[in-house]
C-alpha cells in the first residue's frame, strides 16, 4: 500500500526511477517521500473546476471565474468538487497539486473525510458541487433515490439543492408537481407537451433556495445562475426536453420509463427552503440524509467551530472575498465562484473578511 502511494507521489513529481525506486530513499517499499508528505499539516485544498458545455449553457462561468478561452461555448456548469467516474477532480495546488480526488483519499483516508465517512463511502467522495449557469430553460427531470437506484445497478441515487447566486429578471425554475398526477397522467401530459402545465413555477431571485429530494420533478429555468449540492451521481432521467436537438440534430433522449418508477406524483406545499439571513452566524438552508448546508453572510472576522463534526466540510463563495485560516495557520483566499475543501481534522477556521459562503458536510 505504502508503495502504491509512493507510485501516486512520484508520478507527479517523478522522483521516482524507471526501475520504480524511489530517489529520496533509493527503495520501493521504504519511502522517505511518502513519510514525509502524509506527515504534512491537513491543508485546505482547491480543485480545477471542470467546466461542461451544455445546450442550455452561458457564458457567465468562465467570466466569474477569469478563465479566458472559451469564446463562443455555452459552459452550464462548473463542477467544484468531483468524484464521479471519469469527471473526477483534481487537485489545483498545494503539495498535493495533480492527485485526483480519489488519490488524495487514499492518502489522507478518515482524516480528510471523517472516520464514519470514510467507513461508509471509501474513496468515493460522496457529494458533487456545481455552479450552474442557464441561459436556457433545462429539461424537466427527477432522479431515483438510493433504493431504485441500487435496483438499477448504481452505487446510490441524487437528493440535492439548489441555492440561487443570481437571477435575471424574468428567470423561474419549477419544482414539484402543481397537482397531484397518475403515471398514465404523466405519459399523456409527455406526450402532448402539457407536462409543464403541473410543475410548479416559482419566480426566483438571488438567495432563494430550494431541496429537491429524490423523486421530485424539477427544472432550472433559464435566467438562473445556481449552487447546485448533491449526491454523488450522474444520473438524470429526463423527462420532457421541449422537442429539443442535441448539436448533431438529433431529439435528445427521454427517460419516460425510468422517472416514472422513481418519480413522486403528489403535490406538496411550498418547495422553497425559508430562512432569515443574519449575519456573522451560521444559518441552516436545508438539512437531510445526504448532507447539511447552511449559509454565512461575513463582514469582520468570525470562527467556525468543527469540534464536534466528524466530516468534511465544503467551503462555496458566493460573493466577496475573505482569509481562511484553518488551526495550523494556513492560510487561503476565498473568492466568490471559488469552493475549497475542508479536512475533518480541522477544529476551528477563521475567516476575515466581508464574504457570503455557503457551508456544506455529511
Amino acid at each position: 500500500m505504502k508503495d502504491a502511494i509512493c507510485r501516486i507521489f512520484h508520478s507527479i513529481t517523478q522522483r521516482q526511477d524507471r526501475k520504480g525506486k524511489c530517489r529520496l530513499s533509493g527503495k520501493a517499499n521504504d519511502c522517505a517521500y511518502f513519510e514525509n508528505t502524509t506527515d504534512m499539516n491537513m491543508q485546505l485544498t482547491k480543485f480545477r473546476p471542470i467546466l461542461k458545455e451544455t445546450v442550455w449553457g452561458g457564458d457567465r462561468i468562465p467570466q466569474m471565474k477569469k478563465m479566458p478561452g472559451f469564446g463562443n461555448r455555452t459552459i452550464g456548469e462548473s463542477w467544484e468538487i468531483s468524484g464521479v467516474e471519469g469527471n473526477e477532480s483534481v487537485v489545483a495546488e498545494g503539495p498535493y497539486k495533480g492527485l485526483r480526488l480519489s488519490e488524495l483519499i487514499d492518502v489522507q483516508k478518515e482524516k480528510l473525510l471523517g472516520t464514519d465517512n470514510y467507513r461508509r463511502f471509501g474513496k468515493r467522495f460522496p457529494l458533487l458541487i456545481k455552479f450552474i449557469d442557464a441561459r436556457k430553460d433545462l429539461s424537466i427531470q427527477v432522479h431515483p433515490d438510493d433504493e431504485t437506484a441500487r435496483r438499477q445497478g448504481m452505487v446510490n441515487g441524487k437528493n440535492e439543492m439548489w441555492y440561487v447566486l443570481d437571477s435575471e429578471p424574468y428567470a423561474s425554475l419549477r419544482c414539484g408537481l402543481s397537482r397531484n398526477l397518475s403515471p398514465e397522467d404523466v405519459e399523456r401530459k409527455v406526450a402532448d407537451g402539457t407536462i409543464c402545465d403541473s410543475i410548479a413555477l416559482y419566480k426566483v431571485k438571488a438567495g432563494d433556495c430550494f431541496y429537491i429530494p429524490a423523486g421530485r420533478v424539477h427544472s432550472i429555468g433559464a435566467g438562473c445562475m445556481i449552487a447546485e449540492i448533491q449526491q454523488t451521481s450522474d444520473t438524470t432521467y429526463r423527462l420532457y426536453d421541449y422537442n429539443r436537438r442535441d448539436s448533431e440534430g438529433n431529439l435528445r433522449q427521454l427517460h419516460v420509463n425510468e422517472a416514472k418508477e422513481c418519480m413522486d406524483y403528489s403535490s406538496g406545499g411550498d418547495n422553497r427552503s425559508l430562512y432569515r439571513r443574519e449575519r456573522n452566524t451560521r444559518v441552516p438552508l436545508v438539512e437531510c440524509s445526504s448532507f447539511r448546508t447552511s449559509l454565512y453572510d461575513v463582514e469582520g472576522r468570525i470562527t467556525l467551530d468543527y469540534s464536534s463534526l466528524d466530516s468534511f466540510v465544503i467551503l462555496m463563495g458566493i460573493k466577496g472575498e475573505g482569509t481562511v485560516t484553518d488551526g495550523d495557520g494556513n492560510k487561503h483566499i476565498l473568492h466568490g465562484f471559488e469552493t475549497v475543501l475542508v479536512p475533518a481534522v480541522a477544529k476551528t477556521l477563521d475567516v476575515d473578511g466581508d464574504i457570503e459562503f455557503l457551508e456544506t458536510y455529511v
